[in-house]
C-alpha cells in the first residue's frame, strides 16, 4: 500500500496514446481547438490521478477480472481505463463511450 500523502506516479501507456490520437484527429476535422482541448483535458485528468486514484469506480464487466481496472471519465464522451500497482497508476486504454467498447475487453 502506498505511503499516506505520497503522490502516485502516473504512466500513460503507448497503447492509451495510440487510442487517444484517432479521437483527437477526428475531432480536429471539425474543430482544432476542440481537439486540443480533448488532449489537454486527458492530460489534466490523468495527472490528477497522482493525488487520489481510488476515487473513480471500477469497470465492471463479465469479461474482465473483478476489480482490475478503474474508469476515468473525461471530456464529454471519453473514458480512460487504468490500474493501480503499488505507487504507480498505469493508464492503459482510452475510448469513446458512445461506441461499443466490449471488443476491447
Amino acid at each position: 500500500m502506498p505511503e499516506k500523502n505520497k503522490p502516485y506516479t502516473v504512466k500513460i501507456t503507448e497503447t492509451a496514446w495510440d487510442m487517444l490520437i484517432p479521437h483527437a484527429r477526428f475531432l480536429a476535422n471539425v474543430s482544432v481547438p476542440a481537439a486540443n482541448k480533448l488532449i489537454d483535458t486527458f492530460v489534466e485528468m490523468t495527472n490528477s490521478l497522482a493525488a487520489m486514484p481510488e476515487r473513480n469506480p471500477w469497470l465492471e464487466h463479465d469479461a474482465i477480472p473483478f476489480q482490475k481496472y478503474r474508469k476515468l471519465l473525461f471530456g464529454k464522451h471519453y473514458m480512460a481505463l487504468y490500474q493501480i500497482q503499488e505507487n504507480t497508476v498505469y493508464v492503459t486504454a482510452v475510448m469513446d463511450c458512445r461506441q461499443d467498447y466490449v471488443w476491447l475487453l
